[in-house]
């Protein structure tokens, strides 16, 4: 079975990273795939200290850096063959976790000059990016460049985004893109042929439509009581 690891980048779990992410999974999931959800700031990764600028054949996989939760997300992602990654942006760009992440993942990458290979070449990628205001395009295109340059393929249709203070689930457009992303990187790490990974306009009546969308709201609202305490004791009362 292709297996897909679906990464929500936002400290905000119950937030609109997670929101089209979950539609993803959800299209991901009804084509075939296994998936993951991982929230990736339930983790500690520290920063990368630039092993391959003192020894390049000293960064490979695993990490030198053990003293984290880092390995075992390198782990994850070494056996999946495909990876979606939901980023709020921050300041026209992804969250700070998630580039520690990235520059952590240079160990899969420079397995090249280790072994011969990227552990990333082959692996399907896919990206989301939710803001308030802008940056999406910038975040997007560092998270496809980045991706490519590891070896990992990005098909069509690869990228969604929403930008605004409301609720991203009732954006029918990004709702839509977010199905498609999930069910063509599925496609594509199942070894579609390119001609056949086309965008279905009416994907998300098939996965239920307004039915998919309660659920959402219904798994958000609990992670948001399960949340709150936690965020309570940084800021306060809301």
């Amino acid at each position: 079975m292709t297996r897909v690891l679906a990464i929500n980048a936002s400290p905000r779990k119950y937030g609109n990273t997670y929101k089209l992410l979950r539609v993803a999974v959800e299209a991901s999931r009804r084509f075939g795939a296994s998936v993951e959800l991982l929230h990736l700031y339930d983790y500690s990764i520290q920063p990368c200290i630039g092993c391959v600028s003192d020894a390049q054949l000293s960064c490979r996989y695993p990490c030198l850096v053990d003293n984290d939760d880092c390995n075992k997300i390198l782990d994850k992602i070494v056996k999946s063959d495909a990876l979606i990654i939901s980023t709020p942006i921050y300041w026209y760009g992804p969250s700070g976790h998630l580039k520690n992440l990235i520059d952590r993942m240079t160990s899969l990458e420079n397995m090249i000059f280790v072994s011969g290979r990227s552990l990333l070449e082959g692996k399907v990628s896919g990206f989301i990016a939710v803001g308030a205001d802008s940056g999406n395009i910038m975040t997007i295109s560092y998270l496809m460049v980045v991706m490519n340059s590891m070896g990992a393929i990005v098909p069509p249709w690869a990228l969604v985004y929403y930008l605004g203070r409301g609720d991203a689930l009732e954006n029918g457009e990004s709702v839509l893109d977010a199905a498609n992303l999930g069910f063509l990187v599925t496609r594509a790490a199942q070894g579609a042929h390119p001609s056949e990974l086309r965008y279905n306009p009416l994907l998300l009546e098939e996965l239920g439509g307004e039915k998919l969308v309660s659920t959402i709201y219904s798994e958000v609202s609990a992670l948001y009581q399960q949340e709150l305490v936690k965020r309570k004791s940084i800021f306060g009362p809301t």
